[in-house]
């Protein structure tokens, strides 16, 4: 037996995780297209697409799975109004400047917080990343009772990456779970490697398709979820040359694409 999952794409990293029932949103990001955001004097972001829903239209959040809180892609002003009263899971600085929320959770990497979302007994775990230097961000690994196990005994699980390049020490979560589901945020974005100097060295701050299919490969994960590859001109990499790393792979039969605003059965 594995977990269902639905899954309904809002926008960039913003999508709700409907698990056995529940729901869990990631990373809420809710700004109409246009709007931007200064990060220096001379370098701003701005989102190119509406989101597929208003926060009027969404069902009831269970819980807020946050990748990080500081980077406006991730976390705007309309999504901060969902974090009040609800279960937040994210980084340990982000669960610090969230304060005094006493429903907001910090998790370093690997660590393991047991807890109850809607009636279920969950069991989240943050993993690492590696995105911008000078911050905080984390992905998680979702398990618990309901989701039974499958390769070689081990508890089922789905894994949300949140923003991270490739970095070596994820493989090891296929050494304590069934990846079900890898949820990764795409889009070889690169980003000033120094934001003082805005035009000089780029790097990159998330996998390209390449990568996310070796790091699929590597933690044996069942289904691929690309997410956070359009609406922002930092993102290098879009739906047609993920694609086409994809088929390079040969790991394009266990990718499912998502359909913005519409709820995709993924399990």
């Amino acid at each position: 037996m594995s977990p269902t999952l639905n899954i309904t794409h809002i926008g960039t990293a913003t999508a709700i995780l409907e698990i056995n029932g529940f729901n869990m949103l990631t990373d809420p990001f809710f700004s109409p297209a246009g709007s931007t955001w200064p990060i220096t004097d001379e370098v701003s972001l701005t989102v190119e697409d509406d989101p597929a829903l208003r926060l009027d239209q969404l069902p009831v959040i269970d819980a807020v799975l946050l990748s990080h809180e500081d980077h406006p892609d991730n976390l705007d002003e309309l999504g901060r109004r969902l974090l009040d009263g609800r279960r937040v899971f994210t980084t340990v600085d982000g669960a610090k400047n969230l304060s005094p929320r006493p429903a907001v959770h910090g998790l370093k990497p690997w660590e393991k917080i047991d807890t109850v979302v809607a009636g279920q007994k969950l069991q989240i775990i943050g993993t690492p990343t590696q995105h911008l230097p000078g911050g905080e961000c984390t992905g998680f690994i979702i398990t618990g009772e309901g989701f039974g196990t499958g390769r070689d005994g081990l508890p089922n699980a789905i894994w949300f990456s949140g923003d991270t390049v490739y970095i070596d020490e994820l493989k090891k979560m296929a050494d304590e779970y069934h990846i079900c589901v890898a949820v990764l945020n795409l889009g070889n974005a690169h980003a000033p490697a120094n934001l003082e100097d805005p035009n000089g060295p780029l790097m990159q701050i998330t996998m390209d398709g390449k990568s996310a299919a070796r790091l699929f490969r590597e933690i044996k994960a069942d289904v691929l979820v690309p997410m956070h590859y359009e609406s922002w001109g930092h993102f290098t990499q879009f739906g047609k040359e993920l694609a086409e790393d994809f088929e390079s792979e040969s790991v394009m039969d266990k990718v499912c694409w998502l359909k913005p605003g519409e709820a995709v059965s993924v399990l």
